[in-house]
């Protein structure tokens, strides 16, 4: 069976664009290229960014990647305000969701990262 293993972000600016995410979620670059930065996930999957021109990306996100983590809502408040000093841009501020805690800020790019509990 063929499974998908990568995800992909269009960015302005590769190279920025995985600085921000290797602080954010402290972990460093598997592949690097001008344009193209991979980084290595479980299960063997990867999550990657890609310098895009404007006209060939995508304008509207319908897509968001998600961290999902153990230990409940004291956790998730934690990382929020983790990431709140490592000056994200905040989407939406720890809520309530049906399905639990969660809150949703921006790359760079506007690209979206929800934080929520394991389900």
């Amino acid at each position: 069976m063929t499974v998908p293993n990568t995800f992909i972000f269009y960015v302005s600016d590769a190279p920025a664009s995985a600085r921000f995410y290797a602080e954010l979620f402290e972990m460093k670059p598997s592949f690097e290229t001008p344009g193209f930065i991979a980084f290595d996930l479980a299960g063997g999957v990867q999550f990657a960014v890609w310098n895009r021109e404007a006209e060939r990306a995508v304008a509207s996100r319908t897509s968001e990647l998600c961290l999902a983590l153990d230990g409940g809502r004291e956790q998730i408040d934690r990382l929020f305000q983790e990431w709140q000093g490592k000056g994200v841009t905040l989407v939406e501020e720890p809520h309530d969701e049906p399905f639990g805690r969660t809150f949703v800020v921006a790359d760079p790019d506007g690209n979206l990262i929800r934080v929520a509990p394991v389900d």
